[in-house]
């Protein structure tokens, strides 16, 4: 085996076992949820793997540095984002966070690793310094977010790839909001707060913030990195929360219906509207910084 494969082997266990001592430092039970967890790492692996010779997955000093920077800034403005004043009704605990278009930005700018590593291990510290414990599988769909972000190396073609995004999303996004039409009777709650039936602009939200992207999309249709980073961005957010969210069908015992529309909408949609916003300031930050050290 040559040493990509080991960097990138060994950075999906160092994710694992990080994953392992928060379970413990937190008094965390190792239960069904580790399961999704190792079953995403699985799925990064065999991605991998299929595609191996890419550049995608090169991991070095470099890529390392990036993970730890990812992780930290995801982790520090999750938890300023994770108070009671932020929170968005839904059948769990959903914040508004605009911290995600950090792992989104760094798996599409550093890597599908990269970007797993920040998104997974940022959401485990930032849920244990704001007192919400491990909450793996969202952790790990949370890693899924900046996996995805990162594939678009994967194609040759960057401007057709994008193109596909947005058809996949928009028919996954309108799927959802489908879903809630048909399921008004779904109750979400607020933190603390008595139930109350889905609102409208939680059941829709998925859909405005996929306008928002295809909006980006064609303004900046002629700067491709910010085309391609909002719309990966927003294809990782839909699989990474839509894991997390099935996933407590099994965890939680929810309905499919409940977990769709209880839980992936009310954070999906949010995401989807802040990526549009803050992933494009990002890429340009980005941009500009290496123009001006020369790269």
């Amino acid at each position: 085996m040559d040493k990509k494969f080991w960097n990138v082997l060994i950075s999906l266990i160092v994710v694992l076992a990080i994953f392992v001592v928060a379970a413990l430092v937190l008094s965390t039970s190792f239960d069904i949820r580790f399961v999704f967890v190792g079953l995403a790492l699985i799925i990064a692996f065999v991605v991998y793997y299929v595609n191996k010779d890419n550049k995608a997955w090169e991991v070095g000093t470099r890529q390392v540095v990036w993970m730890a920077i990812g992780a930290a800034l995801y982790a520090i403005f999750s938890w300023l984002f994770n108070g009671t004043v932020f929170v968005v009704p839904s059948l769990s605990q959903v914040a508004l966070r605009p911290a995600i278009a950090i792992p989104m930005f760094f798996g599409y700018a550093f890597g599908p690793v990269v970007g797993f590593f920040s998104g997974a291990i940022g959401n485990v510290f930032g849920d244990a310094i704001s007192g919400f414990g491990l909450s793996p599988q969202w952790s790990i769909g949370n890693g899924l977010i900046g996996f995805v972000a990162g594939l678009w190396m994967l194609f040759s073609d960057k401007k057709r790839s994008v193109d596909t995004v947005m058809w996949v999303s928009g028919v996954l996004a309108l799927l959802g909001v489908l879903l809630f039409f048909f399921n008004r009777n779904v109750q979400n709650q607020f933190y603390f707060a008595e139930t109350q039936p889905v609102s409208l602009l939680a059941g829709i939200s998925i859909l405005i913030g996929f306008v928002l992207v295809l909006i980006v999309r064609f303004v900046f249709g002629s700067n491709i990195d910010i085309a391609a980073a909002v719309t990966w961005g927003m294809l990782g957010n839909i699989v990474g929360i839509l894991f997390a969210s099935l996933s407590d069908i099994w965890v939680n015992g929810y309905s499919l219906t409940a977990a769709v529309v209880g839980e992936f909408l009310p954070a999906a949609g949010p995401n989807l509207i802040f990526a549009a916003i803050l992933v494009p300031l990002l890429v340009v930050a980005y941009a500009s910084v290496q123009r001006q050290s020369g790269r």
